[in-house]
């Protein structure tokens, strides 16, 4: 995405911003967010899933309710 993108869709809601801030906004708060994501990005993920099953009551009806976590 080149920084003109940004700029433009920003001119459609109303907001005058200049690409040359998208790019300066984009060198200040790169490194931040790269580091802030690094840190989620090791975090081990858990490949397993339960499912979780429940009666509830949807019309006068007893139906199942299934959720995986």
């Amino acid at each position: 995405m080149s920084t003109r993108e940004p700029e433009e869709m920003l001119e459609e809601r109303g907001v005058a911003v200049d690409h040359t801030t998208i790019t300066r906004w984009t060198q200040r708060y790169a490194p931040e967010i790269e580091k802030r994501l690094r840190w989620s990005w090791r975090r081990p993920r858990s490949t397993s899933w339960r499912v979780d099953e429940t009666n509830v009551k949807v019309r006068g009806r007893r139906v199942y309710l299934y959720r995986s976590i």
